[in-house]
């Protein structure tokens, strides 16, 4: 495998050297390793050896990043924001995950790719989509086409919110909050709300780590629901990907063990890097004609989801704030 591993980093190398060229700064090095990757698989393709250790970063190794995620959140984090902020993250999200899959469904959007949308909105973006994937096992097109938008549509969110702060009469709290319950990427979030102050950075970053830490029950949902939707319903077993078990091991550890401040960031900085790696191979592994066959409908309903979980989670801060 280690032919196709070796692959995977330098693309994913070159995704973090690539966001040093002016004007890429902005862009995650997970999204810019899903496109480093893809224009290497469709104008020089990857070699036939090099496939085992592509598929394997893409499956284990974005798997074993999702669960040093954990160690990002604590129960007390998640707690500090008090009732109504939880209230707010946890409406928004549930609000979002229904409306994406109910406006798919209206679009005539696959079903598959319509989840992965609606977990990359309402959660956490790329690593939600890689989560999810787990128990949809959708194609690989979809999944880089998931990624994509929500990447794109959450750095509109990053590069606007700040813009329209002034607008709407929101406090430091009350913007961090809308900051951290509908961006989408945790660096979205982090890029937009200190741009308004410390303090709204600070709430931002707090009730986008409770968002993510609603990943484990939105994915073992879908695993139960994608059981019984199969034939023979009563001998089908809803799946249990052991990362998602992991990944609240993860945290519960990091909510019970004080762990060193120093050690955190090296994980921190090992889980951007294993997802960057398993998206780089993601897009060593995609085909840009299947994603065009797509056709705009996944984009006016990754547009839609953007759309309707900013004005909604404003809508709960406003009236709870």
């Amino acid at each position: 495998v280690w032919a196709g591993i070796v692959l995977a980093v330098v693309v994913a190398s070159a995704a973090f050297s690539v966001r040093s060229l002016p004007g890429l700064g902005i862009f995650s090095p997970m999204i810019l390793a899903v496109m480093v990757g893809m224009v290497v698989a469709n104008l020089v393709g990857a070699p036939a050896h090099a496939k085992p250790g592509i598929a394997y970063c893409q499956r284990n190794v974005l798997r074993y990043a999702i669960v040093l995620l954990g160690f990002q959140l604590t129960a007390a984090q998640v707690a500090s924001i008090g009732m109504s902020g939880v209230g707010v993250v946890v409406l928004t999200l549930a609000a979002t995950f229904c409306f994406t899959l109910w406006l798919g469904r209206m679009l005539g959007v696959d079903r598959k790719l319509a989840e992965l949308i609606a977990a990359g909105t309402s959660i956490c973006g790329a690593s939600a989509v890689v989560a999810t994937n787990a128990v949809t096992s959708a194609r690989d097109e979809d999944v880089a086409y998931a990624v994509a938008a929500v990447t794109v549509f959450g750095t509109v969110a990053m590069l606007g919110y700040p813009l329209a702060a002034p607008f709407l009469s929101l406090g430091q709290h009350a913007f961090g909050l809308w900051s951290g319950s509908s961006i989408h990427e945790i660096a979205q979030v982090i890029g937009a709300s200190f741009q308004v102050g410390s303090q709204a950075g600070e709430v931002a970053t707090i009730a986008k780590l409770a968002r993510v830490t609603l990943l484990a029950p939105v994915v073992i949902t879908l695993g139960i629901l994608a059981a019984r939707g199969r034939k023979g319903e009563s001998t089908a077993k809803p799946p249990m990907p052991w990362f998602v078990v992991a990944f609240i091991g993860a945290v519960a550890v990091n909510s019970l063990v004080a762990i060193p401040a120093e050690a955190k960031q090296t994980i921190a900085l090992a889980t951007t890097f294993m997802l960057t790696v398993g998206l780089a191979a993601m897009g060593l592994q995609t085909n840009v004609s299947a994603i065009r066959s797509r056709g705009l409908r996944p984009l006016l309903l990754a547009l839609s989801a953007f759309v309707f979980i900013a004005c909604f989670s404003l809508t709960l801060v406003k009236l709870t704030a």
